[in-house]
């Protein structure tokens, strides 16, 4: 039976474990000082601001304010419980646990998630089953040992095959007591006039569709023509409908098997489709990506992004195929970030026709070695469609060219190629070069005159700006975390914080310290239950300030603190003092005004 995770356990995983590594397998992070620098998950951004302290074994983002420890991370990123982040952080270091961990209540939302990819992960294993296991998929497990896959390569995908009957899924959803309006929400059903479902899948090849988790989130399905099923009114591939688990904007087929094996070998490699990605593994090539049928959306790029700074695109050899690498170049560099390449598949082939064709070990080095810069690709497609041996055709392509090498950031590589253009159509490279300059001084001044146009960015939570005294307040409560005798003479002298969030956060770091002896940051997280305190502790944690205290930093914080306090009661105290005037209160006026000759004498010697 599972059990309520025991604190021992919980401390032994955390100390097992570095954040840097967990958090590497989601994030692209380089080292920045003694810290870990790269792009927050959490929001979208182009200059990374999300941080990962190994010392502190933390993560603070800097630009939206989330932040934790390794536990937190994996909470926020993927909606799991605490239990469940444990178990998570225990798997991907290889830590064995000697116990169930049960996961906690979960909210009515994740509630309804969870039964939604339920329901998806079920009909993913009807579908491989058909497939693997039955008369009904014997033509569609054909198909796909036609094309290449074997049978191991069909398991690990979990490929199924979805039959021509309208209501094969229906009547399992019906059996399995799955209800209409989760049946209507996950998109695998269509909903008729009546009010009666059929399938929305049939006679077609099914792709599982994942998030970055693993979890089945949707499908493509791919129609299986055969001679009883000609299937001349439908679409080749379809997709999941939109629902609140799929947005194909945000899927990358094979995502999530890739992400750690792209984060190791440092790239990815784009292609069209799904059997593309599936030949490249069956190449043992398995940092391959497929978008959705689409261009590829922002979202994509910043996955992609967050694991990798270089991408290889490696699109069909058609001309649809070229025209495509050509679009995602152009999408692709408006990131600076990333480092492009393409592949020109030959006889214009797709990556995995080439493979049937020419084997492993040579789909292999075309993907390897046959690589290509993004303006060497361009080169080549801006002949298309072109004469040149025309004279009005030669000027056209290299005036185009023209404005794709002064786009190239080298020095060293534009020579190279207008080297290259100057021998391929016997121009000086003067020439070329007076040409490339024109052309750079035409797209500044085009920028000159476009309108600064100010776009209305949506707004990550506000960092409001820190009086002097809190200031000082939380530089006090940096060194009480860091050094216990300052944090043991605060309390003992009773000290006052002006905030009573501080204060607040002081009184938790004591107790914590008298159960636990040594201060770990990571391991006190836990120990504050509120999420206001956890970011409290982990923007305190933050500061920049010097390794070690002396005694005229501490005198100076706490005077500065002090003297807040008293100016503040000073404040309070002629309020009441105007109050009782008003009122014809003497009396009080009068106890008043003792008390504020004894504050400022307090405020003077602070």
């Amino acid at each position: 039976m599972a059990q309520r995770i025991p604190q021992q356990v919980i401390d032994e995983v955390r100390e097992k474990t570095n954040i840097v590594e967990v958090i590497g397998q989601y994030v692209q992070l380089k080292k920045s000082g003694k810290n870990y620098l790269g792009l927050c998950p959490f929001h979208e951004e182009k200059t990374p601001s999300f941080s990962v302290a190994e010392d502190k074994q933390i993560f603070h983002c800097f630009g939206c304010g989330k932040g934790g420890n390794v536990y937190t991370f994996l909470q926020e990123l993927e909606g799991i419980s605490f239990p469940e982040a444990v178990k998570k952080v225990a798997e991907l270091e290889q830590i064995p646990l000697a116990i169930e961990i049960s996961s906690d209540p979960v909210t009515q939302t994740s509630s309804g998630q969870q039964q939604l990819i339920a329901l998806h992960e079920r009909t993913r294993d009807l579908y491989h089953h058909l497939l693997m296991n039955t008369k009904v998929g014997e033509d569609a497990l054909a198909y796909l040992h036609e094309r290449g896959l074997s049978d191991d390569l069909i398991r690990e995908f979990k490929i199924g095959f979805a039959p021509n009957q309208r209501e094969f899924l229906v009547q399992i959803a019906q059996q399995d007591k799955v209800s209409a309006e989760l049946m209507e929400r996950s998109g695998l059903f269509i909903r008729r006039d009546d009010g009666s479902f059929s399938d929305r899948f049939y006679q077609r090849v099914m792709f599982p569709l994942n998030d970055f988790r693993g979890k089945v989130i949707g499908f493509s399905g791919r129609w299986l023509k055969t001679a009883e099923f000609s299937g001349e009114d439908q679409p080749k591939y379809l997709n999941s409908p939109e629902t609140e688990l799929f947005n194909k904007r945000q899927v990358l087929f094979n995502f999530d098997k890739a992400r750690n094996e792209i984060r190791k070998q440092g790239e990815a490699i784009l292609f069209e489709g799904f059997m593309d990605v599936l030949a490249a593994w069956q190449a043992d090539i398995k940092i391959g990506l497929a978008s959705m049928g689409t261009s590829l959306t922002e979202q994509q790029i910043a996955a992609i992004e967050r694991v990798t700074g270089q991408v290889v695109i490696a699109y069909d050899g058609d001309t649809p195929g070229q025209a495509a690498t050509d679009r995602a170049l152009t999408i692709l560099g408006a990131h600076s970030r990333l480092q492009l390449a393409t592949v020109t598949v030959p006889e214009k082939l797709d990556p995995d026709e080439y493979l049937r064709k020419y084997g492993v070990a040579e789909l292999q080095n075309l993907l390897r070695h046959g690589r290509q810069t993004p303006f060497a690709f361009k080169m080549h497609y801006r002949k298309k469609d072109l004469n040149l041996d025309n004279e009005a055709d030669r000027l056209s392509y290299l005036e185009a060219v023209m404005q794709d090498l002064a786009k190239v950031q080298s020095p060293v590589e534009q020579d190279l190629y207008l080297g290259q253009l100057s021998s391929e159509f016997h121009v000086t490279r003067d020439s070329l070069k007076q040409q490339l300059q024109m052309v750079r001084q035409s797209i500044r001044s085009e920028r000159r005159q476009q309108p600064t146009n100010i776009a209305v960015v949506p707004s990550l939570p506000g960092k409001r700006m820190l009086t002097k005294e809190e200031k000082a307040e939380r530089m006090l409560l940096y060194r009480s975390m860091n050094e216990p005798s300052i944090r043991e003479q605060l309390v003992q002298d009773e000290f006052q914080f002006i905030h009573d969030s501080y204060q607040e956060l002081l009184l938790y770091l004591d107790s914590y310290m008298m159960v636990h002896g040594n201060f770990v940051l990571a391991d006190f997280l836990n120990y504050l239950k509120e999420d206001a305190m956890k970011q409290l502790a982990i923007d305190i944690s933050m500061i920049a300030m010097s390794e070690d205290s002396n005694e005229r930093e501490i005198y100076d914080l706490t005077r500065v603190i002090s003297q807040a306090g008293i100016a503040e009661e000073i404040k309070q105290r002629q309020k009441e003092q105007l109050e009782a005037r008003k009122n014809g209160n003497q009396q009080r006026e009068l106890e008043l005004t003792v008390q504020i000759i004894e504050l400022t004498k307090r405020l003077k010697q602070a």
